[in-house]
């Protein structure tokens, strides 16, 4: 008998359906890698947190959310000034990889894993990577327009925009937004972002599903439109081009979010 995800099969049975087990690197090819690696980062980061500020930094009183976390321009001690307004352009990242307290971190995580894993195990762990780094950025865009100068920290605006990839990698296998399995989640979250706005970042949530979606319109529906009406030898050269050039226009987009953020800061600070 050979075992199973559930029960046991028997090996006239695992031969007859051609049931595959993966061992050594084929294995590691069916994990999500790259997803637990972003939330055993972020986990250290906030563990890093509390030894360096003490039990308070339970609660999101961290001495790296006051170092790292995003804010247009502020001041922490009454004398100098803070933010990426200040030339801190690296809050624009370091604010993706903190939380305010453990129930911050564990919703975020568990969204993390189930979305990511999602993703990583469909389109693998490079797209995966992109559609990331590029919705975190457009995060911090979208609360750095709507919310300049409140301090912000948490991975939800990557979360979103990982929802909204999901969006876009539905549309181009034909399945309507609607039909989406990440739709009523994503509506549900919607009217808790606008609900609780007062604790939440609007802007984060909503700049990071934006950029996150049109990422994946780059990476997911850009190579199958390049190969349409083509034969088999011409279109997977063509989707080839496409996916290269996919990723090229989102590095692009990485870094028109990046510079927009420095210039939403330098727009909303005071001097």
């Amino acid at each position: 008998m050979h075992q199973a995800s559930v029960g046991f099969h028997c090996p006239e049975c695992v031969k007859k359906t051609g049931q595959k087990v993966y061992r050594g690197t084929g294995a590691l090819q069916t994990q999500p890698i790259l997803t637990q690696i972003l939330i055993g980062v972020i986990v250290l980061v906030y563990l890093a947190g509390i030894a360096l500020t003490g039990s308070s930094a339970i609660n999101g009183s961290s001495k790296l959310v006051r170092y790292g976390g995003l804010l247009a321009q502020g001041t922490f001690d009454r004398r100098t000034l803070d933010g990426v307004a200040e030339g801190q352009w690296y809050r624009l990242i370091t604010s993706g990889f903190l939380h305010y307290g453990i129930l911050h971190l564990a919703f975020n995580m568990y969204a993390l894993w189930i979305l990511g894993a999602m993703l990583e195990k469909t389109v693998g762990r490079v797209k995966l990577g992109v559609v990331y780094f590029v919705a975190m950025l457009g995060g911090s865009l979208g609360a750095l327009i709507i919310s300049p100068n409140a301090l912000t920290v948490g991975a939800s605006g990557a979360i979103f925009g990982l929802m909204g990839a999901v969006l876009a990698l539905g549309r181009s296998r034909g399945i309507s937004i609607r039909q989406s399995p990440v739709f009523g989640v994503l509506i549900l979250n919607l009217l808790l972002t606008f609900g609780l706005s007062s604790f939440i970042s609007v802007g984060g949530h909503i700049g990071g599903l934006i950029a996150g979606f049109l990422a994946g319109m780059l990476l997911f529906e850009l190579p199958p439109l390049a190969a349409r009406n083509r034969d088999l030898a011409t279109g997977q050269q063509a989707m080839a081009a496409a996916t290269r050039a996919g990723y090229a226009l989102a590095a692009g987009f990485a870094v028109v979010l990046f510079v927009g953020g420095i210039i939403a800061a330098n727009a909303a600070a005071v001097v």
